[in-house]
């Protein structure tokens, strides 16, 4: 046996029990507290999504800012642009500097961003092109997000957790939907025309002005510590922790066979990373790559053209437009927070597999219904409610998956480039969807439609059923070793450590950054 703290074995290396350390720890108040400090980040997508889609109608009249259908249809698209901007840039610094850093600048970028579109003047092409900016800026700050909270998440939380934690986390993305709706539906319709839309901005930066204060005190992930040479950091963040979680007792003596070894490896750039993701990663890079592509195509089209769909096909009054929108979000909400402790019991495969193949044939079955007459506003509603329980659940392990099969040194790095390949295809969403809808009245053409997405999502699930991984509750350095790992065997018999072993394809050796 060792204790806690396992001693360097050679010069340039690093020997560490923290893994096993953070992953044997009992969930406790430390846990929730990060799991709400990091959490928001989605709640903040969710809610900047949703009101710059609400105030929309608002932003065209003379009183606001005047513009076009047009130019407000653009107004997602610019923020969709930032967050692709924020996670490469911010990914590839979460990486090089850590976690604790960039989860603080890039809360306080989005403050910054969505707060100054607030000030967005009226009565002329200047005021839109200052929103369009700090659409760009606040996008850029939740990009940047989505990389470092979700790296952070999963070095932080014990594996036996890790899978319906990170579920759970990504869903809340629509708990920030709701409120965006309930929000804008009480301030467009309370309050004067250019202040109401003004005010639904600020909604946002008031919560991440709390949340910077909670997240202030949280510690550096050890791991990420480890592997960058710090070791004597590590040490201590692990004490703080394990002296939170009550546990330390417990922990003082642990199997030794348990400890990894690691030398710390030059950071990446983006490009030499996209090269060693699809030539040293080649199948995980597919999984990856396939998920995060077939949900976001999916969510994108339908969700930023539901509003069209439930006014021109069902002719509901747009002022009543929201409410069946926080149904749909409801439903994407509750599937997650259920459902996500069975991707760490009955398993990643079966449970991303079967959440997206179930969702498409759902999809399909609806869609065959809508052509047939049988819908109606209320019971389509009812039927993406149901559908997107399995769907929101699939996709938020879209996220899961790409944050653990890929090693710790470039995990930031990866989600944030599979995050914009994600978002290059879905945005082509909406644009299909959008022109298939057309005045509403060839329901033939959004039959089709909607059958493309259920092809698209039972695609992604067939993709996981051949290539997906058995993470779920194993250490994160056991699903994808470190690029510094040094790979060792027991000594038969002795307990203690033999020969290292020659690398093989998935601990490939350090690159350069280039």
């Amino acid at each position: 046996m060792a204790t806690a703290h396992a001693p360097s074995t050679s010069a340039g290396s690093i020997r560490s029990l923290i893994p096993a350390r953070l992953d044997r720890l009992s969930w406790s108040k430390f846990h929730t507290r990060l799991v709400i400090a990091l959490g928001v980040a989605w709640v903040l997508d969710g809610l900047e999504i949703t009101i710059a889609a609400a105030v929309g109608s608002e932003l065209t009249k003379p009183a606001a800012l005047g513009m076009s259908s047009g130019a407000v249809g653009d107004i997602a698209t610019w923020y969709l642009v930032g967050e692709v901007i924020g996670a490469i840039f911010f990914g590839y610094l979460s990486d090089r500097l850590g976690r604790r850093n960039l989860f603080t600048i890039t809360l306080g970028v989005y403050l910054v961003g969505s707060a100054l579109t607030a000030t967005a003047w009226s009565g002329s092409a200047g005021g839109s092109s200052w929103l369009y900016l700090t659409r760009v800026i606040a996008g850029m700050g939740i990009g940047g997000e989505y990389a470092a909270i979700n790296s952070a998440i999963d070095e932080l939380i014990p594996a036996h957790y890790r899978g319906r934690v990170d579920i759970a986390v990504n869903g809340t993305y629509w708990a920030g939907s709701i409120l965006g709706t309930l929000g804008s539906l009480v301030l467009l319709n309370h309050v004067a025309d250019n202040w109401g839309w003004r005010i639904a901005f600020l909604i946002g930066p008031v919560l991440a002005l709390v949340i910077i204060f909670v997240r202030k005190n949280l510690p550096e992930s050890p791991r990420w510590l480890v592997m960058h040479g710090r070791e004597r950091e590590a040490e201590e963040q692990m004490d703080r922790i394990e002296k939170w979680s009550g546990e330390r007792a417990q922990l003082d003596e642990l199997d030794d066979t348990k400890a990894i070894e690691v030398k710390p490896s030059q950071p990446f750039n983006p490009w030499t990373l996209l090269v060693l993701l699809f030539r040293r990663y080649p199948s995980r890079s597919t999984l990856g790559a396939s998920l995060m592509i077939t949900q976001s195509f999916l969510y994108n089209a339908i969700f930023f053209t539901y509003t069209l769909v439930l006014t021109k096909v069902y002719g509901v009054n747009p002022k009543s437009a929201p409410w069946y929108l926080i149904a749909f979000a409801a439903g994407n909400l509750i599937g997650p927070l259920t459902i996500g402790r069975l991707f760490d019991t009955w398993g990643r495969k079966t449970m991303i597999a079967g959440t997206y193949i179930l969702s498409g044939v759902l999809l399909a079955i609806s869609a065959e219904l809508f052509r047939e007459g049988h819908l109606n506003a209320t019971t389509q509603t009812i039927w993406w409610a149901v559908i997107f329980f399995f769907a929101s659940s699939g996709a938020s392990a879209a996220y899961l998956t790409v944050s653990e099969i890929f090693p710790l040194e470039i995990r930031a790095q990866a989600i944030a480039i599979f995050f914009a390949i994600a978002q290059a295809f879905g945005l082509w969403g909406p644009h299909i969807y959008g022109h298939l809808i057309g005045d509403g009245t060839d329901h033939f053409k959004l039959f089709v439609a909607y059958l493309i997405g259920a092809g698209v999502m039972v695609a992604g699930g067939i993709v996981e059923i051949f290539l997906g991984v058995a993470a779920e509750r194993r250490s994160l350095e056991e699903v994808a070793s470190p690029i510094g790992m040094v790979p060792r065997i027991p000594e038969f018999g002795s307990g203690g450590y033999g020969p290292r072993r020659p690398r093989g394809p998935e601990t490939p050796p350090p690159y350069p950054a280039g």
